[in-house]
C-alpha cells in the first residue's frame, strides 16, 4: 500500500506496520492484539501489535474498549472516509501553499489535463453540482429567514 495516509490528528505519515494492521482492522472490522496476532500477523510480536494499535488509537484512527484483560480495536473511520479526509487535508496544504488561489487551481487543471482530459469534465460536473446544492441551501436560509420576520 502506497504510504499516502496522513491524519489532522498526526503530523507524521502513518508507518507502514500501522497501515498493515488498520487494513487487517478493516478487513476484520474489530480485533483484539491476540486475534490479529492469530490471524496472519504472527510472524509481530504480540507487544509490537499492541504498541502499534496503541499508537493508532492515540492519533484518534481507533477506538477501543476494555474486553477482559485486552482492548477490542475498531476502526474510527473506513479506508473510504481516511481517504477523504487525507484528500481534503492535502487539498487545505495545497490551496495554502501560495497565497494567489489562482496559482494552485491553474495547477490544478494543469495536473488533471495531464493525467486524463475526462478529469476535467469531472470536475466541471462536480463544480455544477456543487453550485445547485448551494443556491437550494442559500434560496431554504432566505426562505426560513422571511419566515420568522
Amino acid at each position: 500500500m502506497k504510504r499516502i495516509f496522513h491524519f489532522r490528528a498526526s503530523s507524521s505519515q502513518l508507518g507502514p506496520l500501522e497501515e498493515r494492521l488498520l487494513e487487517a482492522l478493516w478487513l476484520r472490522g474489530t480485533a483484539t492484539v491476540r486475534e490479529l496476532v492469530d490471524a496472519g500477523c504472527d510472524d509481530l510480536a504480540y507487544t509490537t501489535v499492541m504498541t502499534t494499535l496503541d499508537r493508532l488509537f492515540k492519533k484518534n484512527l481507533l477506538s477501543r474498549e476494555v474486553e477482559g484483560r485486552a482492548f477490542r480495536y475498531t476502526p474510527q473511520f473506513s479506508r473510504e472516509e481516511l481517504h477523504r479526509e487525507v484528500a481534503g487535508e492535502a487539498f487545505r496544504q495545497f490551496l495554502d501553499a501560495s497565497p494567489a488561489t489562482s496559482l494552485p487551481l491553474s495547477y490544478l487543471v494543469e495536473i488533471l489535463t495531464e493525467r486524463d482530459t475526462q478529469l476535467l469534465d469531472d470536475l466541471r460536473q462536480l463544480v455544477e453540482t456543487k453550485r445547485r446544492e448551494l443556491r437550494a441551501a442559500n434560496g431554504a436560509s432566505k426562505a426560513q429567514h422571511k419566515d420568522k420576520e
